[in-house]
């Protein structure tokens, strides 16, 4: 004889599924847009995440993915033009990636490509930032 699942494990299951099932059709969504300007969806994330100056490592934590991974995004984001790699003001052993001109209208593109049918229009902006702000807790919950 078996015991069936706490209901807390079904419930939790249920909600891995769906925050999982979000996550997808997040990813299919960047993919679909960056598609449409000549990028993947890595070079779309980077360029999304590029708010400002900031270092390889920066990138690739926004972007949750290792230094290595992000450098070869950067290589090719570099060859056409759209990042540029400079001294860093303050730490003579570290680059500070910039997008030029325009990696920064290609940005400006993306990101109003990225708000167009986007999996989340369905929310107001405060149910967006009531999800933000629970699933901000679930993630920073020691």
């Amino acid at each position: 004889m078996t015991t069936s699942p706490e209901p807390q494990a079904i419930a939790e299951r249920e909600l891995c599924g769906l925050v999982n099932g979000l996550a997808q059709q997040i990813a299919d969504h960047v993919r679909q847009r960056a598609v449409t300007l000549g990028l993947t969806s890595a070079q779309a994330t980077a360029l999304r995440e590029m708010t400002g100056p900031m270092t390889m490592r920066e990138l690739a934590e926004r972007m949750s993915c290792e230094p290595s991974n992000a450098t070869f995004i950067v290589d090719k984001l570099e060859k056409q033009d759209l990042i540029e790699r400079r001294a860093h003001p303050t730490d003579r052993r570290a680059k500070q990636l910039v997008l030029t001109p325009e990696g920064s209208a290609l940005r400006e593109r993306l990101l109003e490509l990225l708000v167009q049918d986007s999996p989340l229009a369905g929310l107001t902006t405060q149910q967006q930032r009531a999800l933000q702000g629970l699933l901000e807790q679930a993630i920073t919950r020691p």
